[in-house]
């Protein structure tokens, strides 16, 4: 028994070494066949990489380029990256015989997407085509075509994009310039060199004034509806012939604004297109290099001939407008084409504002004078082109232009006051400068606040010639009252203190006189204001403050008389306060 029971436990130990033996050839087994999926699985991504099915190169070699080609285009280029990428993988016989077969079709690639962009490039250079039409529904399906170049044709890229560059560059160049040319067939002249503020009228030839009609001359000095530009600076550009059938002609602002509009549409259009198609924005300015040649060639020869200040100040205002819209756009391609055209704006407006200053300065006081006190067409003008630029100014706060029309001012109120010195009376050289004042001031309200530091030095220069022409108003008819109230009237008769009392000898012939034409100067006082002041309502306060005056100096009379010993037997010749003031409303009625 001892026996069996021994090889049977023999019998076992020899089992289970087999089953180790059989646990260890399928853990090997396990591994190879592991491995085997591994390098099946590696094998098979290698042999899909690298193999060149015959339908790609039916495609690439035969096929249309269209949207199936840039799928294809995207495969073989995963495939000639691949083959690029290990090393190892140049060991492969399989790669060295594949790849001959994808460096053939890559030249093929290459060559064919560069006929087909050069045909779209041709595309481009046709009359009347709509460049950005084209560009957006047929040129951006085929951006993958410049990606593919990059990376896999370098050297026809850097030509494919040359080429772009000068297509672009010729077709946006030509197609300014004839714009351009369009715009200046709709061009309204509105100044030349002698219209400015200072310059006789009389001296200045209607033959020479160009192509200007006599209507537009108001337009040198006031804004009028000329701002309204400015209201509607994101409007489209004028359509030059729409424009031309209407035989409507325009300021040169409006041109400026249109020409500007189109160039700022093309340029974001073309700026975003490069950035999208090529992936690249600095070529953008390769390409407008053409068109801003083209633009500023214009602008050297609108400006030097410019004698509108009232233009070039609007075209300063539109530039800023443009640079505002093209910042909210976050598009910066115009910023420095901008900034250049602001740059020659400036120094020109200044030139032209120093000939309106100068004009000023060195006028001909006596070929200027006219003998009329009412507004002199010199000061309507000073008045509407301030007013013009203040106007402008309103939502600039430009210190430099504040200052310029600061000494604008001062040179206008030397001029006035040497016109009104050549009147010979004083009375009138009065007349002369409260009606200029009141005129500037009504003209300058029309351009708002702003217009106030301005404004009050003329509502202070009429304030105070107002006050000197109502002395001089009842001087003219109350004399020897006025003289008697502001000599003897403040004297107290009962101090003694004067050498020579008043008595009512001296003080009657005043009230005889008085009561006896009062009404009539009156009259006589509001004729003469009638007649002399171009503004009614301005004769009408002038007229009621000489009233208001003559009333206190009346008083002042009767006050005196009071105090003069026997002065009471004078009170039936008096004129009672009352009756005065029912004559001053009367008058102030008519106001």
């Amino acid at each position: 028994m001892e026996n069996i029971l021994s090889g049977f436990q023999a019998e076992i130990g020899s089992i289970s070494s087999d089953i180790k033996i059989l646990q260890e050839k399928s853990m090997d087994m396990g591994l190879k066949l592991k491995n085997r999926k591994a390098a099946e699985s590696k094998l098979a991504k290698f042999v899909e990489d690298i193999i060149v099915p015959p339908r790609m190169i039916d495609i690439i070699v035969d096929g249309e380029v269209n949207e199936e080609y840039m799928r294809t285009l995207e495969i073989l280029s995963k495939k000639l990256k691949f083959v690029q990428i290990d090393a190892m993988l140049k060991t492969s016989k399989a790669l060295n015989d594949v790849q001959p077969e994808l460096e053939k079709l890559r030249q093929k690639a290459v060559s064919k997407v560069f006929d087909f962009m050069v045909q779209k490039l041709n595309a481009l250079r046709k009359p009347k085509t709509n460049v950005q039409i084209l560009q957006q529904s047929i040129l951006l399906k085929y951006k993958y075509v410049i990606q593919f170049l990059k990376e896999h044709g370098k050297d026809v890229h850097v030509d494919v994009r040359a080429a772009y560059i000068d297509t672009m560059n010729k077709v946006l160049s030509t197609k300014i310039r004839a714009y351009i040319q369009a715009l200046e067939k709709l061009q309204l002249d509105i100044a030349t060199s002698n219209d400015l503020i200072g310059v006789d009228t009389r001296s200045t030839s209607l033959f020479l004034r160009g192509r200007e009609p006599l209507k537009n001359r108001s337009a040198v000095f006031a804004l009028g509806e000329r701002i309204n530009i400015l209201k509607e600076i994101d409007e489209s550009a004028l359509i030059p012939h729409i424009a031309e059938a209407s035989t409507k002609r325009h300021p040169y602002e409006v041109l400026f604004r249109s020409l500007h509009k189109l160039l700022m549409d093309t340029a974001a259009s073309e700026y975003l297109f490069c950035d999208e198609f090529f992936g690249e924005q600095s070529m953008f300015y390769e390409i407008f290099a053409g068109p801003f040649s083209v633009i500023e060639e214009h602008l050297n020869t609108i400006l030097p001939n410019c004698f509108d200040a009232i233009g070039l100040m609007l075209m300063i205002r539109i530039i800023y407008q443009y640079r505002l819209i093209m910042s909210r756009k976050r598009i910066p391609c115009l910023d420095s084409y901008l900034d250049k055209v602001n740059i020659s704006l400036w120094p020109r407006f200044k030139m032209v504002f120093d000939m309106h200053l100068n004009s000023l300065r060195n006028a001909n006081v006596r070929t200027l004078w006219e003998d009329d006190v009412h507004p002199h067409y010199v000061m309507r003008r000073y008045a509407e082109f301030t007013a013009s630029l203040i106007q402008l100014n309103v939502d600039y706060g430009d210190g430099q232009l504040e200052l310029n029309l600061e000494r604008l001012r001062m040179a206008v109120d030397d001029l006035l006051v040497k016109l009104a010195k050549l009147f010979q009376k004083p009375k009138l050289q009065t007349v002369f400068l409260i009606n200029n004042c009141d005129m500037t001031i009504a003209v300058l309200k029309e351009a708002g606040p702003e217009g106030s530091k301005i404004q009050m030095h003329f509502e202070e220069l009429l304030k105070s010639n107002t006050s000197i022409y109502v002395e001089e108003l009842l001087m003219e008819h109350f004399s020897d009252l006025i003289k008697f109230v502001k000599i003897r009237a403040s004297e107290d008769p009962s101090s003694g203190s004067s050498e020579r009392p008043i008595s009512v000898s001296e003080v009657e012939p005043i009230i005889k006189d008085f009561g006896s034409r009062w009404k009539a100067a009156i009259e006589l006082m509001h004729n003469d204001v009638i007649t002399s002041f171009s503004n009614f309502l301005c004769g009408m306060e002038i007229l009621r403050a000489a009233l208001t005056q003559l009333l206190l100096y009346y008083t002042r009379l009767s006050d005196c008389m009071k105090r003069i010993a026997g002065g009471s037997s004078l009170n039936k010749d008096l004129v009672s306060i009352s009756s005065i003031m029912y004559e001053i409303r009367k008058y102030s009625r008519t106001f």
